[in-house]
């Protein structure tokens, strides 16, 4: 009788863990951004962001707090969080794709690998399809990934006042980095 069950529950314990190893995380990547013109240096960054990506199934996630982009100038980060993004209104992004050439990555051997994400990225409640370029690193069993892409301000219904239009640039280059760990 012991048996019977034992077998089983362990089994059962076995596949448990070699699913949550296709599975990795962080909570601390990096998202900069840019948003400058020749009159005026805007950059922000946030180490707060939370990713999740599945080696068997190439799908990928980010979800990042607006509130948590810190600037050079409390100023800045307050017309940004109040008048620009509404980030009471709209208090997170979110991206939500897959992995286009996931059979070119080898999760098991150490290198620097190109990799092109495709999937929905949410700004201020607008959902655009995007496609991202980056990079896999894998070294010593840690999975990082870099991406470096830009968005258009309007798409995203963010409305830039007239009086500072000219200090605000209309395209934003967003730079992505994480590094992960496995979820147990």
């Amino acid at each position: 009788m012991i048996r019977r069950t034992l077998i089983p529950a362990l089994l059962l314990i076995a596949s448990m863990q070699a699913f949550a190893q296709s599975r990795y995380f962080t909570k601390t990547g990096t998202i900069n951004f840019t948003a400058g013109t020749p009159l005026e240096d805007i950059d922000a960054v946030n180490k707060s962001v939370t990713s999740v990506f599945d080696v068997n199934t190439g799908q990928i996630e980010f979800a990042v707090l607006i509130r948590g982009f810190e600037f050079r100038r409390a100023l800045m980060q307050e017309h940004f969080n109040e008048n620009y993004m509404e980030s009471e209104k709209y208090p997170k992004s979110t991206f939500k794709g897959r992995f286009m050439d996931l059979s070119s990555i080898n999760f098991k051997s150490d290198g620097t690998y190109p990799a092109t994400v495709k999937g929905t990225l949410d700004i201020h409640n607008v959902k655009k399809e995007v496609e991202v370029p980056g990079t896999v690193k894998v070294s010593g069993g840690v999975i990082s990934s870099t991406a470096v892409f830009k968005v258009e301000v309007a798409d995203y219904q963010i409305e830039i006042p007239g009086a500072v239009r000219d200090k605000i640039a209309r395209t934003v280059e967003i730079r992505v980095s994480c590094e992960y760990k496995a979820k147990l």
